[in-house]
């Protein structure tokens, strides 16, 4: 099922084939740093509008992050791992349906907030076991 999805400014849109419907809240330093909490929905397949106002910053050597130049929306986080991108599940149109599932790098989540869901928690060792960086 495809999904539209546009920056603030409307000029970058994108439509999506989402992997599956839940999204995941990532509380590492780069992604608070980066924007606050970072809550995004895995995609299979991301076709761009737009792409010429796309800024791209390689944030480490597994991730790149994509943002619009006009406006400064966040875009988008490209894992190296698995070559999927991560949209943020604000940007999408239709917003109903989706369900937090899982929050990484919890063993570094800030003290100022907790989120009700229950959730699945995975921290970063256990991040880097699962990809093999361990």
């Amino acid at each position: 099922m495809s999904s539209h999805a546009a920056c603030l400014c409307g000029g970058v849109t994108l439509e999506a084939e989402l992997a599956r419907r839940y999204f995941t809240a990532c509380h590492c330093t780069m992604c608070r740093r980066w924007g606050g909490l970072w809550m995004a929905v895995e995609c299979v397949e991301v076709r761009f509008g737009g792409a010429d106002g796309i800024t791209v910053y390689a944030s480490s050597e597994q991730a790149e992050r994509g943002f619009c130049a006009r406006c400064g929306t966040h875009l988008f986080y490209r894992s190296r791992w698995n070559d999927r991108y991560y949209v943020p599940v604000g940007l999408f149109d239709e917003a109903e349906g989706f369900v937090l599932k899982r929050e990484i790098f919890f063993d570094t989540k800030p003290d100022y907030f907790s989120l009700a869901n229950p959730t699945e928690t995975y921290t970063e060792a256990d991040l880097k076991r699962k990809h093999g960086l361990a």
